[in-house]
């Protein structure tokens, strides 16, 4: 017997005339769109035929949908969501697989106006039933605590949704408050990016109280969310209890001590925790004591993929620490030291680890960390010897012609290929110079280009090696 069949029945009387033609059938309870399906056996031409036609007549018009809305609300339609939803019901072949509602608001090509706390009311309202809606970014908008409120309402209610993006608007402590508590309730969310919104204390805390209760969001993005130090423990502890989340981003908090209790939690969350792939400490002031923290916690964890250290007060010193875990780690495969201060000691402490020990680092970013010849020269000698370290960054260091050659032979010889560093060579005068490429690990956590594929795995790098940062 050949595959089930689900075609939507209609009480018009032509539809009905064509289903008589059709082998018999088992009728079913609700399918999608609130319709009622008729279950077929053994379909011929002529009835996948009416299949494909009817589940094209039956996707829901968004734009339609949204003009009714915005009636009802007695609002003027916002022009920028009008014609992503238009743009949405013409793009229906990629509705079976789900479609990311795209209305990020810092479109520079096109000049656009900004979604605000009325807007999203009208549109939540149309998505709140539409099952083929998985994602929705709406970034750089004007969201403000009234836009999170409807935000909540809407994610209480919703079983669809799997990604949201609110990165950089201006929802506060009250919106996120509601936002997280939503989130108990909601058992489908993945992904959610509070990136740039100042959800302050109250709003970090409130998170870190959801977490544990939450067993289906994976990745969560809390960067530059004027985080303090208490919002930090309790997120670090948090993570002791909840076993789903896989990446975390806690860049720049607003830390006032030099004592690092911060990074001292974290370090323990790490020797407990065993769902966590991917972490994010970013600009957390962190200095050689507490890379101690975090290594020896991390001889007792067997999960961490995706290490970011970048941003921070790392000196050489610190670098030790990291060097002796390389020698003994076999799960970290990204390491991100980008704008520290590790210097040629810092540099040829990681290449002789990489060098003789290492196996599965896959990518180092050592940009802007006051290297010069002799330590770039080290770490274009471990490549050599290391054939699983793929991805190497350096730009925002001194090179010498020595430098340029050993990065250009890299190149010429295909040990380093052209897409996986940040340098290109060029000759001027017979001399070997090095030029900037638009590469890293994670070129577009801000921005995503205009034009050209937005996740251009050249420019983010940790897509291709750990796919749980996507977005991230």
């Amino acid at each position: 017997m050949s595959p089930l069949h689900c075609v939507p029945y209609h009480s018009h009387g032509a539809l009905c005339q064509d289903l008589a033609a059709f082998p018999r059938g088992v009728l079913l309870g609700d399918g999608l769109c609130d319709q009622t399906f008729l279950t077929l056996e053994q379909p011929g031409e002529r009835t996948q035929a009416f299949i494909a036609q009817q589940v094209m007549s039956l996707r829901p018009n968004l734009h339609q949908q949204y003009v009714q809305a915005c009636q009802n609300l007695g609002q003027s339609e916002n022009p920028f969501i009008a014609h992503v939803l238009q743009e949405a019901d013409k793009n229906g072949e990629t509705w079976s697989n789900g479609i990311t509602i795209k209305i990020a608001g810092n479109n520079h090509l096109v000049p656009v106006q900004r979604v605000t706390d009325d807007d999203l009311q009208a549109l939540t309202s149309v998505l709140h039933n539409t099952v083929s809606v998985t994602g929705l970014d709406l970034r750089f908008n004007l969201l403000t605590d009234a836009g999170g409120k409807h935000m909540a309402k809407f994610l209480e209610n919703n079983s669809t949704l799997r990604y949201l993006n609110l990165m950089l608007n201006d929802i506060g402590t009250r919106g996120a408050v509601l936002i997280a508590e939503a989130l108990r309730k909601n058992k489908t969310l993945l992904h959610l990016r509070m990136t740039g919104n100042k959800i302050g204390r109250q709003g970090g805390l409130a998170f870190a109280t959801m977490l544990p209760s939450n067993s289906t969001l994976e990745r969560l993005d809390l960067g530059d969310c004027d985080l303090d130090t208490e919002c930090l423990i309790a997120l670090a502890t948090a993570l002791n209890l909840n076993q789903s989340v896989k990446a975390i981003n806690l860049n720049r908090p607003l830390l006032h001590s030099q004592r690092e209790e911060t990074t001292v939690h974290v370090a323990l969350t790490l020797k407990i925790n065993s769902s966590l792939l991917e972490l994010h400490l970013g600009k957390h002031e962190m200095k050689n004591f507490g890379v101690q923290q975090l290594c020896e916690a991390l001889y007792m964890n067997s999960t961490l993929r995706y290490l970011d250290l970048s941003c921070n007060k790392i000196t050489c010193d610190g670098i030790k620490f990291l060097a002796k875990l390389l020698k003994w780690n076999d799960t970290l495969q990204i390491l991100d030291l980008n704008a520290n201060r590790i210097e040629d000691d810092g540099a040829i402490y990681l290449s002789e680890a990489l060098a003789s020990y290492n196996t599965t680092l896959q990518a180092l970013s050592v940009t802007s960390n006051k290297i010069c010849g002799k330590g770039l020269l080290a770490l274009s000698d471990a490549m050599k010897r290391n054939t699983e370290l793929s991805y190497i960054y350096i730009w925002g260091n001194t090179f010498d012609e020595a430098t340029c050659m050993a990065y250009s032979e890299l190149l010429q010889t295909g040990r380093l290929k052209p897409n996986c560093t940040d340098v290109e060579p060029f000759e001027v005068d017979g001399h070997i110079h090095l030029a900037e490429l638009s590469h890293g690990l994670k070129k577009h956590y801000y921005w995503t280009p205009s034009f050209g594929e937005e996740m251009d795995k050249d420019a983010n790098a940790s897509l291709a090696i750990a796919p749980v940062s996507e977005n991230l």
